[in-house]
């Protein structure tokens, strides 16, 4: 509807217009009008012809702005399909008469509705129509008359309406519809690779889309629309060549514009020229004879030809000519007979002429556009793959044709080459670079960017060089795009397979890619090279390398040899500068190859520039493409390659953008040199890659390495400088690389092996140091490498698996392999004299061993024969290395040594140990067969529980150290059972190898060496007592008669043979002319006594041997010979050996009998024949002297202390006796041989020190209680016994007292053994008759107090742990020895000897009053008679001791004032016991000793007091204090306050007793004072005297006394009855008895004491009731 309105909007205008003028176009107008109102669709517009009719009606007018109304008009008919193609001629004539108007914008109007006409469906199908279209456009645009605009619009109105009629063509005749050309100027990527590969692309779509079309086969028929098109070609091609257009009816055009409308149709419809037959008949003879006319240039070009925009079109379709068709028209020539007249020669004579045309062109002296014209059109064959394969099949492959493809390639060479020659080089040069690197960016320089000014075109050479080289890389891309296309349809191996240099190339692009690498690479190196070397920038540099490679890897795919060589020699140039210009050489491989060795001076800067790196990179990348099929050509790689390594490497290696060289630490850390790192990795990583290689391959690479290497190896032992420098690194680089070959092919590694390590042996046998020691490295990283690979970590672990057959063979393999590796090493030790090489080999040996020993299994016996002779060498590192390696596979490779090699590691270990050269590898050798021992008894004590798993016990649960014979006896006894019923091979292979190594030691038990025998003997008996509880009966036997027993026999000889003579040590060089020697101790400075030493040893070992063991030796046979014979020994080495040896036999003894007498496990007759051995030795013994046969004594005392509290349970009263009667013996003959010890070093004998330690460990157990008696008997007898007492005490004992009245407590009763103890008692004294009666005579006269004093201590600490009936019957004895001592004090009161007495006595008294009150009342066991003595014999002592031995001025000189006030409080202490734990605890002594005990501390308390004045004073003050001390321990025993918590009856009858004697006793201080003051008259009263009488008052007011207390006081009984009858425990009756001594003090001079009489007085008045009588009153 929109359609219709706009046309009638139209009408209206066309009306009004025509309204005045032209009446019949308005009538015609507004009829329309109706009739359009009429209408509803376009259809029913083009079956209505009235509504065109009015428009064309308006176009006659030749009005024009009818004219434009009408044609418009017209147009939006036809777009909107509203007009019937009838009417078509008659729009035709209208526009025809339009075309010859002079108005532009009808002449527009024209042109566009034209256009639309060919853009609708209306398209002109009659070709009068069609040329009178295209007739009105070529006026238009041969109208010179015509405005620019017009012509410019014709002859895009005439362009487009070619295009569409080939479009239509293509369309009615069902070609492909796509358009194959590129049209136009081909545009180009940002590199020539880019470009050759999407010509690749195309051309594939190309004949995709031809094939798919289903239109492969030519047509000769044409339709409507092909006769026209070919009728339009025709009249183009007539144009173009000058002529006229007959169907067209122009007599001329402008070539130019025809020939470009040419170029464009041969361009875009490759597929109508391909098919049409006519349509090629016409691009055959006349389209090529006009551009083979057109390219003529042997004459002067005039007029419109020569511009160069006309030389350009004719050179575009020369060359789409040649790239679309060639092989379509050559194609069908062959193959066709319709056309006899187009045969092939004529058309490849066509061909030749426009290439050959072409290529002349080059060689002319044309202008410079004008050859870059034909160098573009060169260039783009050179970029198109398909074009230039057709051109190499068709003329360079066929014999009787012209060689073009060379021909061109040549020419681009000879561009390239003229660069060097033109003064202006540098900058065409630095042109060329420039215009690469803008290529790069996508910035493209052309010529057409100013086609229409020649000075451009001739402005620079820079822009023929680029086409030229860019033209040179096409073919050699294109070169490596045909061979990959090879590759890819199987017509050549991939360099990735494996190569094989018999097989031949058949393959049609095969061989068309050998035979254009065969004709072009010379010419392309050249060229190619010649613009690397003298170019700078980074894009063309990147691009040549990109050919380079490209080239190249072609040359590899194609096994061309030589030029891969050579392009490989080229590319080596470029990768490293070196500074010395002479050291560079070219070395022809092959003819026309070029091979470049470098020499660097490494004192020399070598710079890398970025041409250099990049060059290293392509190699690089060349390398890894090719690594496959490079062969002989590696050597040219590797060259290079050890050069940069050595440039890598260098101190003064830099990049072009440092300038100085600097060090390598800066050198690593600086971002300048990035291209370091990245091509040293490329250089390793190109090693690594070696895995990805054929077998092949990698075999050539090393024999490439091996070459260098021998390359350098010739005469680096004799050249120095810098070239010896270089060879070494190379050499270095070599070794370094096919060590990583050789660890990245470790899957695969031994077909490699023998060539990488034959190398290695070389190089170790060279002259040269260096090179041994590179051989040596680099033969350890191999062996360790290969070694520690996964497939021998497979081998580890699949040896437990099951053997199939594949299992089998892969065995075999790594058994081949393994012995391969390591018999590397045994012919480099055994090939070679030199000691650092098999110092070398040997460490190798030492780091495959610590790295890789647990992954060896066939290749031991190698290795053990190899250490086995390094054992008999006499270099002293070798040795030494050896050793090492021995010592890693001991200590951390038995495991993994087959069983059958075991015997061999234990002959090689006793070689090792009996080696003279190194001693420290003897002692260490030698503990490496105690690991060996270690290992065989695990495997002995493994199979043995497998064999007899369910009949045994788990024998790893067994301790080595047994808890009881039972359980020893069972567990070897299961040892017996395995033994007996698993007779394997691998059990009596472990007892052969265990007894091989005993039969070692026991030979190194006997060498010379002191050092290596002892610590042979060590490990023997450590390795028995380690694993004896794995050995059988009959090995026991065997070990013992065979091994133990001869080593002991043999050292015993050795020590009693040897000589005494003192040796010198070890010379360690001269000081003043004289030799100095290495000190030696003084044990060890003879042999006799370094035998000693180790016959210690050995009885250390046996005694661990009968320690652990002895409840299983026991049960052997003859053992009790054994032991007899080990009795005899021990003996002898006692009575006669070393003070060492002797010890070393008691503690063999000694440890075996301690160790299992405990347990049980010890037969009594063992333990006897102990017994006897030491009584025997003891009594020997005082045929010996000195120190040592003190110290045996003292060892074998100790020893028999500790072997009675282990055994104490197998002890009867015999072996009691006679342990007492031997320590007796000692004791007897000590104090005989050390009489006057004592007094000269003050101390107690060591012997005796000894018995003292040894006598509180034989407290009798339960079962020997009678020995009690005995063994307190016995000490009681060492104790000293004082002949009589002094005078002092005789006097004070006559002195009235209360003891008078006690009777003798020493007669015995027939209670004194109560409970019948006294058969027990008589028993026990009758059993130690035996030991006591020897030594009577001895300690009857003993008076050694320094032993007493010790002994004391002993005693007492003995006493209180003996039992209770004992105690009781021995109490008297002790108390009376205990007193003997104590009264020594005053015959030598600066003894300790007194003291320890006492502090004795107290503990035994505190002792037994603490029983009592635990026990609470008297026990029944205990008599009283027996009771009663014990008491008096305390009474006397403490009567004895207080009285005459304490508070007494005793003279001594040597007691220190600390001794001094420690006796004084010993004095104190004793005093304290018996008033404070005595007397008032409930003890069961009668009143009578009661008071006797009072008594005697009141005549204590008596001392100041019964002294005449004049001699109190001359008292020392300790008398007076003790003196005081007693007197207030009767104040204590009688008073009593509400704290007395313990009354009890005791202390109730010692309250009454001492209440009486402490009355009395003030009572005569009082009226002493009294006296004695009145005597004095005005002279002062001693101090003490006041003191006393100060105390005595003070206490008396204090004193309270218990109501019990009361009536034991002297008073009336009247008062008495009244006193006890108040219930006031505050009670002081005792004032009253002493109130007439009170009375006569009142009248003292002493102020304090009438004070201290007035306080009394008012007691006494409170006592009586006094107090309240007087206040009531």
């Amino acid at each position: 509807m929109a359609l219709m309105a706009v046309l009638e909007s139209d009408l209206r205008a066309l009306s009004a217009e025509a309204r005045r003028r032209y009446p019949a176009v308005k009538d015609g107008a507004e009829h329309a009008i109706l009739k359009l109102r009429s209408l509803s669709s376009p259809g029913e517009l083009s079956q209505n012809e009235d509504i065109l009719r009015i428009f064309l009606m308006a176009c006659e007018v030749r009005n024009v702005k009818l004219s434009v109304i009408g044609l418009s008009c017209i147009q939006k008919l036809i777009a909107h399909e509203a007009v019937a193609p009838s009417a078509l001629t008659e729009i035709f004539s209208t526009l025809k008469n339009h075309a010859e108007m002079t108005d532009e914008s009808i002449q527009l109007k024209t042109l566009q509705t034209i256009l639309i006409i060919f853009q609708s469906r209306l398209h002109p199908e009659n070709e009068d129509d069609m040329a009178q279209a295209l007739g009105i456009c070529l006026r238009f645009l041969e109208n010179n008359r015509s405005p620019d605009s017009v012509r410019n619009t014709a002859a895009a109105t005439f362009r487009q309406a070619v295009a569409l009629i080939f479009d239509h063509v293509v369309k009615t005749e069902s070609l492909p519809v796509g358009k194959f050309g590129t049209g136009g100027h081909n545009s180009r990527t940002s590199s020539v690779t880019g470009d050759v590969n999407r010509s690749m692309n195309h051309s594939a779509s190309l004949d995709h889309d031809i094939a798919s079309g289903g239109l492969s086969s030519m047509r000769e028929t044409l339709s409507k629309a092909g006769k026209i098109g070919l009728h339009l070609l025709e009249d183009l091609t007539a144009l173009a060549a000058g002529g006229s257009a007959s169907w067209l009816r122009v007599n001329s055009l402008q070539r130019t514009f025809v020939l470009d409308i040419l170029e464009f149709i041969l361009s875009n419809y490759v597929s109508v020229f391909r098919i049409m037959v006519s349509y090629q008949q016409v691009l055959r003879h006349q389209i090529c004879s006009l551009l083979m006319t057109s390219l003529r240039t042997n004459a002067e070009v005039e007029g419109e030809a020569g511009e160069p925009y006309f030389r350009r079109l004719v050179l575009r379709s020369v060359a789409h000519i040649i790239r679309h068709y060639s092989s379509a028209l050559i194609t069908e020539c062959e193959g066709t007979k319709l056309h006899p007249l187009f045969t092939i020669e004529l058309v490849s004579f066509n061909f030749k002429v426009f290439l050959s045309m072409l290529v002349k062109v080059t060689f002319l002296d044309l202008p410079l556009w004008h050859r870059i014209l034909v160098l573009e059109i060169l260039r783009g064959f050179c970029v198109e793959a398909r074009t230039l394969r057709i051109l190499f099949q068709n003329f360079d492959m066929n014999p009787k044709n012209t060689n073009v493809v060379e021909g061109m390639v040549k020419a681009l060479a000879r561009v390239v080459s003229s660069v060097q020659f033109q003064e202006t080089s540098e900058e065409s040069l630095t042109a060329v670079a420039g215009m690469f690197s803008s290529k790069a960016k996508g910035i493209e320089w052309s010529l057409e960017n100013d086609a229409s000014n020649a000075a451009v075109l001739v402005a620079s050479e820079a822009h023929a060089v680029t086409l030229a080289i860019e033209g040179l890389l096409g073919v050699v891309f294109t070169v490596a795009t045909l061979t990959d296309e090879a590759v890819d349809v199987g017509e050549l191996e991939s360099p990735r397979c494996d190569y094989d240099p018999s097989a031949k190339c058949t393959g049609k692009t095969a061989v068309l890619c050998i035979s254009m690498v065969d004709s072009l690479w010379l010419t392309i190196l050249d060229a190619l090279s010649l613009i690397l070397s003298r170019s700078q920038g980074e894009a063309i540099i990147l691009e040549i390398l990109k050919g380079y490679q490209a080239f190249t890897q072609a040359c590899g795919v194609l096994h061309a040899v030589e030029p891969l060589n050579s392009f490989l020699a080229s590319l080596c140039k470029f990768t490293i500068n070196f500074s010395n210009e002479a050291d560079r050489r070219s070395v022809l491989q092959s003819p026309g190859s070029k091979r470049f060795e470098s020499s660097v001076d490494m004192k020399d800067t070598v710079v890398l520039t970025p041409k250099n790196v990049q060059a290293l990179r392509t190699l690089f990348n060349v390398a890894h493409r090719l690594h496959n099929v490079l062969g002989p050509s590696w050597v040219l790689v590797l060259e290079t390659l050890a050069a940069l390594d050595r440039a890598i490497h260098s101190p003064h290696a830099t990049t072009q953008e440092v300038s100085t060289a600097v060090s390598r630490l800066t050198r690593e850390s600086s971002g300048h040199y990035s291209d370091f790192n990245i091509l040293s990795s490329l250089n390793s990583q190109l090693f690594e890659s070696s895995a990805l290689m054929h077998i092949s391959a990698v075999k050539s690479l090393l024999s490439a390495l091996r070459q260098l290497s021998h390359q350098c190896m010739v005469g680096t032992s004799s050249s120095f400088g810098p070239t010896s420098s270089q060879k070494m690194g190379s050499i270095s680089f070599s070794v370094e690389r096919m060590i990583s070959i050789l660890v990245n092919n470790l899957h695969r590694v031994e077909p490699l092996w023998d060539q990488v390590v034959g190398h290695f042996l070389e190089l170790a046998d060279n002259s040269n140091q260096h090179l041994r020691n590179i051989a040596l490295d680099a033969l350890d990283q191999s062996i360790c490498a290969v070694l520690g690979s996964e497939q021998f970590q497979d081998n580890a672990s699949s040896r437990q698996h099951g053997t199939t057959e594949e299992v089998e063979t892969r065995k075999a393999e790594l058994k081949s392999l393994e012995c391969a590796v390591i018999s590397s090493l045994r012919i480099l030790y055994f090939s070679t004299q030199s000691t650092d090489v098999r110092a070398g080999a040997l460490k190798i040996l030492l780091h495959v061993l610590e790295r890789c020993g647990e992954k060896l299994h066939y290749s031991w016996p190698d290795i053990l024969e190899m250490l086995r002779s390094v054992a008999d060498s006499s270099e002293k590192d070798l040795v030494t290395l050896g050793f090492q390696s021995l010592r890693v596979i001991m200590n951390d490779g038995l495991s993994g040594i087959p069983a059958d090699c075991l015997h061999v590691c234990v002959d090689v270990t006793g070689a090792y140990s009996a080696q003279k050269t190194e001693l420290n590898i003897s002692l260490t050798a030698i503990g490496l067969l105690w690991t060996t021992t270690d290992f065989i008894a695990k495997g002995l004590l493994h199979v043995a529980a497998e064999e007899k798993e369910t009949e045994i016990l788990d024998l790893h649960s067994l301790p080595k150290k047994m808890d009881s014979e039972k359980r020893e006896e069972q567990t070897f006894n299961s040892f017996d059972k395995v033994n007996d019923q698993t007779p394997s091979i691998s059990i009596v292979d472990c007892d052969k190898l265990l007894f091989s190594v005993f039969l070692l030691l026991q030979k190194l038990g006997a060498d010379e060496r002191p050092e290596v025998r002892n610590s042979a003997v060590r490990t023997l008996f450590q390795t028995l007592g380690s694993h004896g509880h794995k050995l059988s009966k009959c090995m026991w036997e065997d070990c013992l008669w065979n091994y133990i027993f001869p080593t002991l026999d043999r050292a015993s000889h050795m020590a009693a043979t040897s000589s005494k003579d003192e040796s010198q040590g070890k010379e360690l060089g001269t000081s003043g002319g004289k030799a100095v020697h290495m000190l030696i101790h003084h044990s060890r400075n003879t042999a006799q006594k370094q035998w000693d030493e180790t016959l210690v040893l050995v009885l250390g070992g046996i005694a661990r041997l009968l320690r652990s063991f002895f409840p299983f030796l026991k049960n052997l046979n003859n053992f009790w010979s054994g032991w007899e014979s080990l009795l005899l020994f021990v003996k002898n080495s006692i009575l006669n050996g070393s003070k060492e040896v002797a010890l070393a036999a008691i503690n063999c003894l000694q440890t075996t009998v301690i160790s299992h007498s405990a347990k049980g496990n010890l037969p009594m007759p063992y333990l006897n024949t102990v017994l006897d051995v030491y009584e025997f030795v003891l009594q020997k013994s005082p045929n010996y002297s000195g120190a040592a046969a003190g110290k045996m004594k003292q060892e074998i005392l100790h020893d028999l202390g500790e072997l009675y509290v282990q055994a104490q349970r197998m002890f009867d009263d015999r072996m009691y006796t006679q342990l007492l009667a031997i320590i007796g013996l000692a004791i007897k003959q000590t104090m005989i041989t050390n009489e006057n010890y004592e007094s000269e070093f003050g101390h107690v004998p060591p012997v005796l020190r000894t018995i003292l330690e040894v006598f509180p460990l034989l407290s009798p157990t339960e079962q020997l209680s009678p020995m009690w008696l005995v063994l307190l008997r016995d000490l009681l007898q060492y104790l000293p016994i004082s002949d009589s007492r002094t005078e002092n005490e005789e006097d004070e004992a006559t002195q009235p007292g209360t003891s008078d009245n006690i009777s003798d407590v020493n007669v015995k009763t027939e209670y004194d053994t109560p409970n019948g103890t006294a058969q027990a008692s008589a028993n026990a004294a009758e059993a130690s008759s035996w030991s006591s009666g020897s030594i009577t005579t001895v300690t009857a006269g003993v008076n050694s107090h320094l032993f007493a004093e010790k002994l004391i201590s002993v005693l007492v600490d003995l006493f209180l742990q003996a039992p209770a009936v004992e105690k009781c019957i021995i109490y008297p004895e002790i108390i009376q020895n205990l007193s003997r001592c104590m009264t020594t004090r005053r015959d030598n009161p600066d003894s300790s000897l007194w003291r320890v007495a006492v502090e004795g006595f107290n503990r035994i008294l505190v002792d037994d009053v603490s029983n009592l009150s635990v026990s609470g009342k008297e026990d029944s066991k205990f008599s009283r008679p027996t009771r009663l003595r014990f008491w008096k014999e305390v009474a006397d002592v403490y009567e004895i001791f207080l009285v005459g031995y304490c508070g007494r001025a005793l003279s001594s000189s040597s007691l220190s004032d600390v001794a001094l006030n420690a006796d004084e409080l010993l004095e104190m202490s004793i005093i304290d016991i018996l008033g404070d734990k005595i007397l008032k605890s409930p003890i069961d002594a009668p009143n009578d000793v009661l008071q006797w005990l009072v008594s005697t501390i009141d005549r204590c308390a008596s001392r100041t007091c019964s002294l005449p004045v004049e001699t109190v004073e001359l008292m020392p003050v300790h008398c007076s204090k003790f003196s005081l001390a007693c007197l207030h321990k009767l104040f204590s025993l009688s008073s009593f306050d509400d704290e007395t918590k313990n009354w009890n009856m005791t202390r109730a009858e010692v309250s009454k007793i001492s209440i009486t004697i402490l009355l009395s006793r003030c009572e005569y201080i009082l009226n002493k004072f009294f006296i004695d003051e009145k005597d004095l008259g005005d002279r002062p009263l001693p101090t003490a005297r006041l003191e006393e009488i100060f105390y005595v008052l003070r206490e008396l007011a204090r004193l309270n006394i218990h109501s019990d207390t009361a009536p034991a006081l002297p008073l009336h009984p009247k008062l008495k009855s009244v006193l006890t009858g108040e219930e006031n425990h505050d009670n002081h009756p005792h004032l009253l008895v002493l109130f007439p001594s009170f009375c006569e003090l009142i009248i003292s001079r002493e102020y304090k004491v009438r004070e201290l009489v007035q306080v009394l007085f008012r007691i006494i008045t409170r006592e009586l009731a006094l107090e309240k009588i007087s206040i009531a009153g």
